[in-house]
């Protein structure tokens, strides 16, 4: 009965140790980021975003409905 409770307590511990490592992050009032860095990852995020709707335009479009029973038949 005394094993059950030790192994039922370290248990409850554990888990509250992986609940408080979840809750550890960045604090509210950190440094705040320049505002050049700021500008930076913007314009990088544009340029990112560009470049993906112009890989999308080179995909073409298939005129063949998909079939995915098509080798089955």
């Amino acid at each position: 009965m005394a094993m059950r409770i030790l192994v039922a307590a370290a248990f409850i511990a554990l888990l509250a140790v992986a609940a408080q490592a979840q809750g550890s992050g960045p604090r509210k009032g950190a440094s705040p980021r320049p505002d050049a860095q700021k500008t930076e990852d913007l314009a990088k995020k544009k340029a990112d975003e560009q470049a993906y709707k112009d890989a999308l335009k080179q995909i073409p479009v298939s005129k063949e409905k998909p079939d995915p029973w098509k080798t089955m038949r």
